[in-house]
């Protein structure tokens, strides 16, 4: 295995996840980055919702899907404090276990970067809960609070198996204004990005 061809197998899946596989109780996923917009499992709902006490932020290093180990990129991460607007999926009662394998496979990846939580959401028809996957902040693939400048740096010359990093942050914006729940703070690292990679070509 080359440095540029790391392990990503995913880490073995609790019981109590594996559980929610059974079908009994309806599972619904909070989704905040590109989750909302290629999730990889389908979805019989989805509706928006708003999480309170965790917020969205590029927080995570990216060594595959949009980075390299010589030039990572960054991924978003539900880090601790504020607020974050997104959506929840229910997933569909009759592949609810190929849904959540799908999910852990694609999310959690060895060693874990999240913590899965149940956690209560707002919607329109009130307030529910949701499976919400939060960074762990004593991951080492966490980035802690970097500024505007220093994510833009990174994003805008990153890229990965699933393509290029800015591509990942173009999409989650564009998603979330079709939602309507435009995020400010993302929109102008969008700009800054897009005006660092028109200057690196």
């Amino acid at each position: 295995m080359t440095q540029e061809e790391p392990d990503f197998a995913a880490d073995p899946m609790p019981p109590e996840i594996a559980a929610l596989g059974d079908g009994s109780e309806p599972v619904w996923i909070f989704a905040y980055g590109s989750l909302m917009w290629d999730p990889e499992f389908p979805s019989v709902a989805a509706e928006p919702a708003l999480l309170r006490g965790y917020h969205r932020r590029f927080c995570l290093y990216s060594y595959d899907y949009r980075g390299t180990r010589t030039r990572p990129g960054l991924t978003l991460g539900l880090d601790r404090g504020g607020a974050c607007r997104g959506i929840v999926l229910h997933l569909p009662p009759e592949t609810l276990a190929e849904a959540i394998d799908t999910l852990w496979s694609r999310e959690m990846t060895a060693p874990r970067v999240y913590d899965v939580r149940s956690l209560p959401v707002q919607t329109a028809r009130g307030r529910m809960t949701a499976l919400a996957l939060t960074v762990r902040r004593d991951h080492p693939d966490y980035a802690g609070r970097l500024s505007l400048d220093e994510i833009a740096r990174i994003i805008a010359g990153a890229a990965g198996r699933r393509g290029a990093n800015r591509d990942y942050l173009a999409g989650t914006v564009r998603h979330l204004a079709d939602l309507g729940l435009a995020d400010a703070q993302l929109t102008r690292l969008a700009e800054r990005v897009e005006a660092l990679a028109a200057v690196i070509g």
